[in-house]
């Protein structure tokens, strides 16, 4: 009778990236209308991305994984009536949530997100107060973008 001869192989450990915090800008003439209208206060007003794309601004919230991030685009700066605020683009069903209109940094997701219970959101705009950082962030998980600000 031959030994059997066991293999043990080491479980694959899948660890989570920790998740990096990007606040989003509010600016100070907005601040108090955005509270009232959207509940936003600089304590819910962020992106976390880490494994997944978690952007929260007052009572708006969109989640999903990071794989599902198509492209990223800066853009900005806009006008402060079509910026401010939790918006959903008549056209295209784009959300924005926004803060100051002095710029953001638009994601496009390859399926659309679920989003407030309703919509199903094929794009992102998000003011983060580090436009540059939120976009390296997504370079260095090898999600393709460019800036596209108007100087």
């Amino acid at each position: 009778m031959v030994p059997s001869i066991r293999t043990w192989q080491t479980p694959r450990v899948t660890v989570a990236s920790p998740a990096r915090r990007f606040p989003i800008e509010l600016g100070a003439r907005s601040r108090g209308l955005l509270r009232v209208l959207f509940g936003v206060t600089p304590e819910n007003a962020y992106v976390d991305l880490g494994d997944e794309l978690d952007a929260r601004f007052g009572h708006g919230r969109l989640r999903t994984p990071v794989g599902n991030i198509a492209s990223w685009r800066i853009e900005g700066p806009w006008l402060w009536i079509t910026a401010i605020g939790i918006r959903r683009g008549f056209r295209d069903g784009v959300f924005t949530f926004g803060g100051t209109p002095k710029g953001g940094v638009r994601m496009d997701f390859r399926e659309p997100v679920p989003a407030m219970r309703f919509f199903h959101v094929p794009a992102l705009y998000v003011t983060v107060e580090d436009l540059e950082g939120l976009a390296a962030a997504l370079t260095d998980r090898g999600i393709p973008g460019e800036d596209a600000r108007r100087r």
